[in-house]
């Protein structure tokens, strides 16, 4: 168990910059290929408050996280199992307010580019990080972690 603790998920590369990479690959594909749309005021406005609001969601969380004094980073140990407030209707909360920067900045640019980005993005979260932290969640709180996930879904 002591090996686990110190060694955390294992994950290699920090999320945020997953999703940072691929937009930065789509908006340099859009000067490119450029496929955009025009998107009306209230759409631009609606997806600049989702992500203000992630953005303020993020920050609580990352509250919670201090509260419970727990690292937030995937790459250093857990010491709890954190399943009240947004982790109760997702274990990734986090990951789902990323997904709002490519979905915002993509209608508020009009560029169909960054939108599409999030797929990648989310395959290569799940594949670098998620199932890292899965497995490493299940091997340090076998029981707690695995009622956790019957009861709340991986992404909604």
């Amino acid at each position: 168990m002591a090996e686990i603790d110190r060694k955390g998920a294992q994950v290699k590369f920090p999320p945020p910059l997953i999703f940072v990479s691929f937009m930065a690959l789509a908006y340099w594909m859009g000067s490119f290929y450029p496929i955009t749309f025009s998107s009306p005021e209230w759409l631009k406005f609606i997806a600049a408050f989702l992500m203000v609001m992630g953005f303020a969601i993020l920050l609580h969380i990352l509250f919670i996280f201090k509260r419970q004094q727990t690292a937030i980073e995937p790459w250093q140990p857990t010491s709890v199992i954190i399943s009240h407030g947004y982790y109760r209707y997702s274990r990734n909360p986090i990951y789902l307010i990323f997904c709002l920067y490519p979905i915002g900045l993509g209608c508020m640019l009009g560029s169909l580019w960054l939108i599409v980005s999030l797929v990648p993005a989310c395959i290569a979260v799940y594949l670098i990080a998620i199932k890292a932290e899965e497995r490493y969640l299940h091997q340090k709180f076998p029981q707690e972690y695995g009622e956790y996930c019957l009861r709340v879904r991986r992404w909604l």
